[in-house]
């Protein structure tokens, strides 16, 4: 039985990604070699990562929906292997149960799921019959269209409202409370406005949901907008330059009560926490 705790009870935790994907907005295309992605994961283990994310289906905005034939090809080989390799658990980012269900007897522990089970509801009693984490995220829409004129009359209640519900909704389907995480889901659905309100009420959210709180800002779009300008780096602030905001926003969520990152960078993010833990425990 997978429990929060185990890697986010002491300190935060931080998850690092592996991509197979063709398409992520970060990295797409890099590690769609199962020997690559999986010497991506091991190198993010040895950098720091307390967790792997693997996910074969991207999630960015405007992306095409991918056969659940594909998703597992490009999966499972990883899955497997990082489950035997890496020494941290594995979560496997899907939204099918299907998909869920083969990464789950493959190794995985944990399901990262960014429809917090409403695209495939099955997904939720396939986590409590495996006995894994479950990370339920929230999403307004679907990722093709998610960024179409997004509207919230107070986002951080909203989110918060589904969050419990999708909670409450996984509990009812047999998940246990110590395997159960949330996400606001950053940048999925949401303006620019959206996330710095979201990450500025990170401590409410913590207090809402009574379980881990996971942020996901790590190389997002809405920071390359808050970067321009900034440094001479103008308008266009491209994926693999976000990491320096990235690292603020990791700082900024841990300090307000977040238990978890998610991550392309891992080794910033980890040495960070080390220290913001060090400086905690000298001014306790």
């Amino acid at each position: 039985m997978f429990e929060w705790s185990t890697v986010c009870g002491a300190r935060p935790a931080v998850m690092g990604v592996v991509n197979v994907t063709p398409d992520s907005f970060s990295d797409g295309g890099r590690y769609l070699d199962p020997d690559i992605a999986v010497a991506h994961g091991l190198d993010l283990v040895a950098a720091g990562a307390d967790l792997l994310d693997v996910g074969g289906e991207s999630t960015r905005p405007g992306a095409d929906p991918v056969t659940e034939r594909d998703e597992l090809e490009r999966v499972l080989p990883v899955v497997r292997r990082l489950a035997a390799e890496a020494g941290v658990p594995v979560s496997i980012d899907t939204t099918k149960s299907s998909v869920a269900a083969a990464a789950l007897e493959a190794g995985a522990a944990i399901v990262n799921d960014v429809s917090a089970g409403v695209f495939d509801p099955d997904i939720l009693g396939v986590t409590a019959a495996a006995g894994a984490g479950y990370l339920l995220v929230h999403m307004a829409g679907k990722p093709r269209t998610m960024q179409d004129d997004p509207h919230y009359d107070d986002v951080t209640a909203e989110v918060g409202d589904f969050l419990v519900e999708r909670l409450d909704a996984a509990r009812a389907a047999g998940i246990a409370d110590g395997a159960l995480a949330a996400d606001p889901g950053i940048g999925f659905g949401k303006t620019v406005e959206h996330n710095l309100t979201l990450l500025a009420e990170v401590r409410a959210l913590c207090e809402r949901v009574g379980v881990p709180v996971a942020i996901g800002t790590s190389r997002k779009r809405f920071l390359g907008q808050l970067m321009r300008g900034v440094g001479g780096l103008g308008d266009d602030v491209p994926a693999g330059d976000r990491d320096d905001a990235t690292l603020a926003t990791v700082v900024w969520s841990v300090d307000r009560g977040a238990r978890v990152v998610r991550v392309h960078d891992v080794r910033p993010a980890a040495r960070a926490i080390a220290l913001l833990e060090v400086m905690r425990s000298e001014a306790a």
